[in-house]
């Protein structure tokens, strides 16, 4: 196959907008649940709740909004129109707080309670215009622009990108007092606005879409990727779907609960200065290793990078001080934006051609929407007993425990199962 030669515009388009998402995910994934922690007292059951709640409305959007542009062919107008949405809904977060709310409905208790309920209904709202930009649009857009010869290339710097996101995060929010109201509404304001802008600059740097609106009917694409006939004529995509469903399970078990863990449970409340060269350490590891499934293939690359994240897991069960946990966390985070990478390029290569809109709900099924229901429920199991401290207003937190990694890790035998059941039946195969 010839290899597909890209302008600078397109490693720009891919870099500003594979970033910038990430940075938008990474303040939903791994703050919303400190937002409602710290600002309206939240449970382990109520971040469950909104993990779950934001995974469907992410995988429904995705499906929908993915079969619709497959059928428009206009990937352009939904990625720029869709980040500009998207920053509407981030800002819109600033105006939810405590004050703001017990002036309305009279109490504490009962805005805080409120608050809680319109975190979950806002996030939704915003996972809405997020999906259709990030999860439909942009991610159709890098398969239609690569091949099985470049897609690792692409896959590493795509996926670099969340923990240069979370680097990028963690470093900016070292200038807030969480604790502080007024710091929500700043970051919220500040992350609305920067998407914003990164959606109208698509507008000039993004290329014009090279694919063509498919003839089939709306719904016809919207069912195609779940009906037994295209899982029949795709036996591997579905099952490498299948293996992917239990990597983010193994990822959502601890993940939700991470940040808080190591400040509130560790105590290290520079744990950024902790993750700050993991995540450094690991970006630059995902940048190499996409070049390494190109070479190598999935069954190398993903078996080092799973090794990896379950080495990670155990090395973050019995450290409780700096240098451990900071070697903890990069395993940790190599084995899984390494895995990732080979993941995400392994499902593009075998999605068929011209329909990578219509497979991108099949793809954030195993990616979003089972392990974001199934992994903070696992997680949230695990933590049914956890130990709880009294805050300095009266209220309580629950303390996250070790059981979240050990959970996880339980969760990637199954992934071993899977990964020595495929070679067995290719064997049986030949």
């Amino acid at each position: 196959m010839t290899k597909k030669m890209h302008s600078s515009k397109f490693w720009l388009a891919l870099t500003i907008f594979g970033f910038m998402g990430q940075v938008a995910w990474t303040v939903e994934n791994m703050y919303f649940n400190v937002f409602m922690y710290k600002m309206f007292g939240a449970s382990p059951e109520d971040i469950s709740l909104m993990v779950g709640a934001s995974a469907v409305a992410a995988t429904v959007t995705t499906v929908f909004m993915g079969a619709l542009s497959d059928k428009i062919g206009k990937r352009k107008l939904f990625i720029c129109g869709g980040y500009i949405l998207w920053g509407i809904s981030i800002f819109t977060f600033c105006f939810l707080r405590l004050d703001l709310i017990e002036k309305v409905v009279g109490t504490a208790v009962q805005a805080a309670t409120v608050g809680i309920s319109l975190v979950v209904i806002l996030d939704c709202l915003m996972t809405f215009f997020g999906s259709t930009a990030n999860d439909a649009a942009f991610n159709a857009w890098v398969t239609d622009m690569t091949d099985s010869t470049n897609r690792g290339a692409a896959e590493g710097i795509n996926s670099m990108m969340p923990m240069l996101a979370v680097l990028a995060v963690f470093g900016g929010f070292m200038a807030f007092d969480l604790n502080k109201s007024e710091s929500w509404t700043s970051i919220f304001a500040i992350i609305g606005v920067c998407v914003i802008v990164v959606g109208i600059s698509g507008f000039f740097i993004i290329e014009k879409d090279k694919n063509v609106p498919t003839k089939s009917g709306y719904l016809k694409n919207v069912v195609y990727g779940f009906l037994p006939s295209t899982v029949k004529e795709n036996l591997s995509l579905y099952f490498h779907l299948l293996m992917f469903i239990i990597f983010n399970v193994s990822i959502q078990i601890f993940m939700p609960y991470l940040i808080i863990y190591y400040e509130q449970t560790l105590k290290m409340a520079n744990y950024t200065l902790i993750m700050a060269p993991a995540v450094i350490l690991a970006a630059v590891a995902t940048f190499f290793w996409g070049k390494v499934y190109d070479k190598k293939g999935f069954d190398f690359s993903s078996a080092f990078s799973v090794c990896f994240l379950a080495l990670g897991y155990v090395v973050l069960v019995v450290a409780k001080s700096m240098v451990p946990v900071f070697i903890g966390s990069l395993f940790m985070m190599c084995g899984y934006l390494c895995s990732m990478a080979v993941f995400g390029a392994k499902i593009r290569d075998l999605t068929p051609m011209g329909k990578s809109g219509m497979f991108q709900g099949v793809r954030i099924f195993s990616q979003v929407l089972i392990p974001g229901v199934l992994g903070p429920y696992i997680g949230q199991a695990v933590l049914k007993n956890a130990d709880k401290i009294t805050n300095s207003d009266g209220t309580t937190s629950f303390l996250p425990n070790v059981n979240i990694f050990i959970a996880a890790f339980a969760a990637l035998g199954v992934l071993v199962v899977l990964a020595a059941a495929k070679r067995f039946f290719m064997k049986i195969k030949k």
